[in-house]
């Protein structure tokens, strides 16, 4: 298995030697550090990480903005946060910018590894605090405009349905396929047509939508 290259984006020295540290795996390779906008763009003029970790406060730049510019000059590097942020506002902004993952920076080495094979594999990820801040918006939300009336299964197919709602319960590709008996493949072609069919452009999207319907209990 390939190695995943990832660039530490983090203006403390001492934050970086123990993010490396709790990262520390066989199949992980840090292949560049910055502490600033400016010295992540040099970095990629040389080298073109699958994943950045990405601070939010820099000295010269958001992190927010920094990954909203990355998504659009890097499209296929995925940028997951690691922030001490934890309001609202920080993680609707950090997905709309185009993050694929959203960590508190008090998680654990194995939820951080969860967290980087999630991302390198296509999916989303979010921490559980952070995944609940994010439901109970949606549901305020959800609870003041009024819902979508439309009926997912008018729409999708039974095994569709059963694999949304794997999704939304945060079973990652690997981990449907083996609990369904199909290929990882397979589980990634019904994912791109459940959002086809539902409109949808994000994980976070799909969790909300299967929420709504009632198809996961929160």
């Amino acid at each position: 298995m390939p190695s995943i290259k990832i660039i530490l984006t983090e203006d403390h020295q001492l934050l970086r030697d123990g993010i490396k540290a709790l990262i520390a795996s066989e199949n992980i390779e840090i292949v560049g550090e910055a502490s600033t906008g400016e010295g992540l763009w040099k970095l990629m003029e040389s080298v073109l990480p699958d994943i950045i970790l990405m601070d939010i406060s820099l000295p010269d730049i958001s992190g927010i903005e920094l990954t909203r510019e990355m998504s659009e000059r890097y499209p296929e590097v995925k940028v997951l946060i690691l922030s001490m942020f934890t309001d609202e506002s920080f993680i609707n902004q950090a997905i709309k910018a185009g993050a694929k993952g959203y960590l508190h920076k008090n998680t654990t080495r194995e939820e951080m590894l969860v967290a980087i094979d999630t991302v390198y594999s296509g999916s989303e990820f979010y921490s559980d605090n952070i995944s609940k801040i994010i439901l109970k918006s949606y549901i305020d939300k959800a609870k003041k405009n009024g819902e979508d009336n439309s009926n997912p299964h008018e729409i999708l197919s039974k095994r569709e349905i059963e694999i949304l709602k794997m999704f939304a319960e945060g079973f990652i590709n690997k981990e449907i396929a083996d609990r369904l008996f199909i290929s990882i493949r397979t589980v990634e072609s019904h994912k791109n047509h459940i959002m086809q069919k539902l409109n949808l452009k994000t994980q976070v999207e799909l969790v909300k939508y299967a929420i709504r319907h009632n198809l996961i209990n929160i």
